[in-house]
């Protein structure tokens, strides 16, 4: 039984990688007319490294022998050694630079469609991987594709061919001594794959691991002023130490295996050196070779060894980049979000129903049954509760972040799955409680949602939202630049500039999902008017924890585990003295 549980398991792993082997060579087809004159550069390199020592041998030929050197040869074969070494040289460069130029058009591309991928995945899938591990895919994992295998292709290519080309020279030079180094060869055939299989499985984990270390990373950055509020620092550090000793502890065996290659090779190939000198020295004595023909063979005897090194190293490089790949492609391959239907919202009105919708995160966990609402344009709908009640999902579930499990909602009579989701999110403006600032200036951040907007919109939209001033204290103004944490501003400051950037746009339905919770009263107080302004004539959904700011909602939903218990106007439901009524109680301390 445990026989067939592990032969599954190694034709699954092996289906992954012939998928993943496929999928690369797709990756890489339009690139192969810049690899194959690469090649041909290549060739001429290793044709050129080949050929020297031949000359190098009857360079010594002519050498020996007192007073018998023979200069006029000597000369013309140093100026045939100097052309081909001139011609080797450009064509080594030409083809590196055709493979740097290839590996970084690669990567660029690579980068590009996975955070191409990443822009249209569903939000569950998202929010099933750590932000960290998506940005060492798309950053880190690029990289190694780049530098381990396409620049790992033409080493393999001319190791290939120089061993080939070895080979022939060998022959050509003595077909006595050549069968010597090539039935001595399989053994460094076999330490490359030795190495090779026990190396993957640690680059695999290595990558795995650098993902979760970059997202812990980012979390610990992101919260780092929390985290010495309360004193976490000497937590967090052991927290990072323990991730630290696990990736150094599978690093250093990826390091080993990939560090074997070279020696294991040098040993072998210097016990194939040591055997031809031996036999060829007795093979010259016998005057079956000349000296300088016993240089040319030992020179390529130990050239030899080169390749061997190079492809081995290849081989372990290539397991990384392989693994990095895999990583990538199962990012680019992954399922898209799914665009249900063709139809746009014109002339929004604002009409919004819920009916009969059931929606979970877990299956196994039901949150949201049979709920139903009407909601006619321009009402105002605040959505109160306890943590977890379901609030937020409702939102989800309205921006087709989330899809229903079952049920309809519709806008204006049409059901949200028959419209583009692009046409459905351009008629909400969102405010969350999450503020979100991009790098760029106040100017850029503010317009995100309506680029063509003129300097004036943004000053007259900041000053409904109270943001004008503290913008105009800014070291320049509209124009300073911020960075995705927003830098100096305050959380309060970050929110009204997040406002401000829907009071601009002011799409025809709007979402406020604690869009004041971090903002202190006396400013909340101060853009409640603005907010009015804003919701005038505008359906409006409000997910609140200040219940006073809510008070004049034309309708209150109090819902708890996915359930809307209590519905009515706030002086309704305090009459009625039921859960809303102690909330609201609570809430005044």
């Amino acid at each position: 039984m445990q026989t067939s549980s592990i032969k599954s398991k190694n034709q699954t792993d092996g289906q992954k990688s012939k998928t993943r082997n496929a999928g690369l060579l797709l990756f890489l087809k339009p690139y192969m007319g810049g690899l194959a004159v690469s090649a041909c550069f290549a060739a001429i390199s290793v044709f050129a490294s080949l050929v020297l020592p031949v000359f190098v041998g009857k360079a010594v030929d002519c050498l020996i022998g007192a007073g018998k050197v023979d200069f006029v040869d000597l000369r013309i074969i140093l100026v045939k050694m100097l052309i081909i070494l001139a011609f080797g040289g450009i064509a080594q460069l030409v083809a590196g630079r055709i493979n740097i130029k290839i590996s970084a058009m690669a990567v660029r591309r690579l980068r590009g469609e996975a955070f191409d991928a990443v822009t249209r995945l569903p939000l569950s899938s998202v929010d099933a991987h750590s932000h960290g591990d998506l940005e060492s895919r798309i950053i880190a994992d690029a990289d190694a594709v780049g530098d381990g295998l396409l620049l790992g292709f033409s080493q393999l290519f001319t190791g290939v061919l120089t061993i080939l080309g070895t080979i022939g020279f060998l022959f050509y030079i003595s077909p006595h001594i050549a069968p010597v180094v090539v039935l001595l060869t399989p053994m460094s055939l076999l330490v490359a794959r030795f190495i090779s299989d026990r190396s993957r499985k640690y680059f695999l984990e290595q990558a795995a691991l650098r993902g979760e270390l970059t997202a812990f990373c980012e979390e610990q950055i992101g919260g780092v002023k929390l985290l010495r509020c309360f004193g976490a620092n000497e937590r967090s550090k052991r927290d990072f130490a323990g991730f630290n000793e696990r990736l150094n502890e599978i690093s250093l065996k990826a390091t080993f295996y990939s560090s074997l290659p070279n020696p294991s090779s040098r040993f072998v190939n210097n016990t194939i050196y040591m055997a031809v000198g031996v036999i060829g020295a007795l093979y010259a004595i016998a005057g079956g070779i000349t000296v300088g023909g016993l240089t040319s063979f030992l020179s390529y005897a130990s050239g030899y060894a080169k390749p061997f090194n190079e492809i081995t190293g290849v081989i372990t490089e290539f397991q990384n980049a392989f693994v990095c790949a895999g990583r990538l492609f199962e990012l680019i391959g992954a399922k898209p979000e799914q665009e249900t239907g063709e139809g746009e919202l014109l002339s929004v009105r604002g009409d919004i129903a819920f009916e009969n919708v059931a929606f979970s995160y877990d299956k196994k966990v039901p949150l949201i049954t049979d709920f139903s609402l009407a909601v006619k344009r321009g009402a105002h709908i605040a959505v109160v509760g306890p943590t977890g009640a379901g609030k937020t999902t409702l939102v989800n579930l309205l921006m087709r972040f989330y899809d229903v499990d079952s049920g309809t909602i519709s806008v204006d009579g049409t059901d949200i799955a028959d419209i583009t989701r692009k046409s459905l999110r351009s008629s909400f403006g969102m405010v969350l409680q999450e503020t979100w600032l991009r790098e760029g200036t106040v100017f850029s951040n503010l317009t995100l949602g309506k680029a063509d907007a003129t300097i004036g919109e943004v000053v007259e939209a900041a000053k409904l939202t109270r943001a004008h001033d503290f913008i105009r204290r800014l070291p320049q103004g509209y124009d300073t630049p911020l960075s995705s944490d927003g830098g100096t501003l305050s959380q309060g400051e970050k929110q009204l500039l997040c406002i401000t950037r829907i009071m601009l746009s002011l799409p025809p339905m709007l979402i406020l999902d604690e869009a004041t919770s971090s903002i202190d009263t006396r400013t909340e107080q101060k853009i409640q008017t603005a907010f009015h302004r804003m919701m005038q004539n505008r359906t409006t959904f409000i997910v609140a924890h200040r219940l006073s700011t809510i008070r004049n909602s034309d309708l209150i939903l109090y819902m708890e585990h996915g359930n809307v218990l209590e519905q009515g106007t706030h002086e309704a439901l305090l009459a009625k003295d039921g859960r809303y009524a102690a909330l609201y109680r609570r809430s005044l301390g």
